[in-house]
């Protein structure tokens, strides 16, 4: 995925409705109504924020005779939790080679 891939990613799940969008749609298909549902918000409000998740691909519109439901994809999600991941890995060794340069200086100091 490339950095303005990844950036399309987390702008999206910065808010919280694209968020529990996405949790609703982690439990099945939906249309647009149905994830209008809980929020105290027009259904033209939450089709933009739908916008965004299809921008970033996490969501696709499929084709279910009248109506066009929406899907996850989750494949970007995963992409971007690699990226976490991988950056955490990074800083967690970097932590560990600095408690280790502490324990040295330490070492000298009682030395």
């Amino acid at each position: 995925m490339t950095t303005d891939e990844l950036s399309l990613v987390f702008a999206a799940l910065a808010d919280p409705t694209r968020r529990a969008i996405l949790e609703r749609l982690a439990r099945g298909d939906a249309t647009v109504n149905q994830l209008a549902e809980p929020f105290a918000m027009s259904q033209q409000a939450v089709s933009k924020h739908i916008k965004v998740l299809e921008k970033a691909r996490l969501v696709q519109r499929t084709r279910s005779a009248q109506s066009r439901p929406c899907a996850l994809d989750a494949v970007r999600l995963d992409a971007a939790a690699g990226w976490i991941a991988e950056h955490r890995r990074v800083w967690a060794d970097r932590y560990d080679r600095l408690d280790e340069h502490i324990a040295q200086l330490r070492g000298r100091d009682s030395g």
